[in-house]
């Protein structure tokens, strides 16, 4: 069985060493890894044309100036000659093992059509630890039985690439859960791989979390996904949020009191559990911001979720009839 690693790179000249260097020690070592790159400006192509030429890897590089993150991948996986294609991401670090563990059920006598790997906070910064415990669940929270996968830790057939059409070419972001999505519909049975685990760091500042946030919710309006949790959003800050503003102004104070618990606790209690390992190994000082910073970053996240939203279903609306693809369900 041979087995491709494939990866999309745009501007990745600052940390794309850090993934060639994590797949030159891998356990498993891959017969190929393409990289497709979308029109770099920096010297990423560079790089990789220079890790192609060193033979630590058997790297081939594609430029497809102007694709989005769905087509590289789907042509990094149309050039690819693995029979299972093990996908990642550009800038992440990859445990030695991590391919090993991708690999394995495919090794099975029952082996599945799609291996899920999961992804784990590389954090540096007080900021970062923060990020990580607000917005990524831990590996002891994830069901393997319903978790769709990120595509910087996954591996799948190529005959099931082929039979969901690959990745969905009209979406920029969000394409890797509707990939997973399609996929559970002809393959409902995925394998798991806690040990295939890729080390990425999070958004630094706000402002980038923002636009991170604000382009994942776009997607999610393009793609039709997610309806509910939007709405609950709405519901909450809209609706649930004034009403007890007015309540605690209008009848008693008491009522702000109890929204704090009920609201600190429903809204905060996760990323503050996530968030109390790390703080053993922070300076007191970086504790207090660190527990400050999670409220910000949830309210941050949720501003920025709740414009992007709208303007993607804005977009799908003016596409209903013109871009029949978009109905993938």
């Amino acid at each position: 069985m041979s087995v491709s690693v494939i990866a999309t790179v745009l501007n990745e000249g600052a940390a794309i060493h850090r993934l060639l260097d994590s797949l030159a020690v891998q356990t498993r070592r891959p017969d190929e890894v393409v990289f497709v790159d979308g029109g770099s400006h920096d010297d990423t192509v560079a790089i990789l044309q220079t890790a192609a030429s060193a033979g630590q890897l058997p790297v081939r590089v594609l430029v497809e100036p102007g694709a989005n993150i769905s087509r590289g991948r789907n042509v990094a996986i149309a050039a690819a000659s693995g029979d299972v294609i093990a996908s990642t991401d550009a800038g992440v670090r990859l445990s030695e093992g991590w391919l090993a563990a991708l690999v394995r059920p495919f090794e099975s006598d029952d082996p599945p059509s799609v291996v899920s790997g999961v992804f784990v906070p590389d954090v540096h910064t007080t900021f970062e630890v923060a990020m990580a415990a607000t917005v990524l669940p831990t590996l002891a929270e994830i069901n393997p039985t319903t978790f769709l996968p990120s595509s910087r830790s996954v591996a799948f057939t190529r005959l099931a690439w082929q039979a969901v059409g690959g990745y969905p070419e009209w979406l920029d972001y969000c394409e890797d859960l509707v990939f997973d999505l399609r996929l559970r519909q002809i393959y409902p049975r995925f394998g798991f791989a806690p040990d295939a685990i890729a080390h990425f760091r999070p958004r630094g500042d706000l402002r980038s979390f923002f636009r991170q946030y604000y382009c994942y919710a776009r997607g999610d309006g393009k793609a039709d996904l997610w309806r509910k949790r939007h709405a609950i959003r709405y519901l909450t800050y809209l609706v649930a949020l004034p009403v007890l503003l007015a309540l605690g102004a209008w009848s008693s104070p008491w009522w702000w009191v109890l929204g704090a618990v009920l609201g600190g606790v429903g809204y905060l209690g996760t990323p503050y559990r996530r968030l109390c390992p790390s703080l053993k190994q922070l300076r007191w000082w970086d504790r207090l911001v660190a527990i400050a910073l999670v409220p910000l970053i949830r309210v941050t996240g949720d501003v920025a979720k709740m414009i992007g939203y709208p303007v993607g279903l804005m977009w799908r609306w003016k596409r209903r009839r013109t871009q029949p693809e978009i109905r993938w369900r």
